[in-house]
């Protein structure tokens, strides 16, 4: 399917700030691909993508991913909104959108949680959905913003730092995953000391 194509059927599918989201994640994810010569389409198609399932009533993510066996975890089940449409997103942009690349794809699947050794793609769309120019509440995104277009690792790092100390101030269940890879990407951070 081509991407303007894709472009429509997902603004039809989102409501209209998740579409604006969206487009921002997109564009960001297009320029950071530019800045560390990772690949502009792929980064704005997986981009474009990362969301698709977002606005899917949570009930209804839940039975699609047992429909179509994707393992839901008890934090998952716990947070849907929050956590499983990365999942049911991959699994919607591979069967929906025609896409076949399996980096956009798994790109798509770890852009909520990240992963220990994510790939450039993955860190990009990680990136550019904290960072876009619509996000404007985090602490110290201007520090953030700087650093994901000079070392992709420490702004990994300071993303996931700030990730897991605003999940604390709410309390409730953290995915272990961001845990681990937040614990990863602080061992092999470039510089920048946290």
């Amino acid at each position: 399917m081509e991407q303007h194509e894709i472009r429509k059927r997902v603004k039809k599918s989102l409501e209209k700030p998740r579409y604006e989201h969206t487009k921002g994640v997109m564009y960001t994810a297009g320029c950071l691909a530019m800045a560390h010569g990772c690949s502009i389409e792929n980064a704005m198609l997986a981009g474009l993508l990362h969301d698709c399932a977002k606005c899917i009533p949570d009930q209804e993510k839940i039975k699609m991913c047992e429909k179509n066996d994707i393992p839901i975890t008890q934090v998952e089940y716990e947070n849907p909104d929050k956590l499983l449409h990365a999942k049911l997103g991959a699994f919607l942009a591979e069967t929906r959108y025609e896409v076949k690349n399996p980096e956009i794809l798994h790109a798509i699947r770890v852009h909520t949680t990240g992963e220990p050794g994510m790939s450039m793609l993955d860190k990009i769309i990680y990136i550019a959905d904290y960072i876009e120019p619509g996000r404007n509440k985090a602490s110290n995104l201007e520090l953030v913003r700087r650093l994901a277009f000079a070392d992709l690792d420490a702004c990994m790092a300071e993303i996931l730092h700030d990730c897991l100390k605003y999940l604390s101030s709410r309390g409730g269940s953290i995915d272990p995953t961001t845990q681990r890879t937040y614990d990863y990407y602080k061992q092999h951070r470039k510089g920048n000391n946290l």
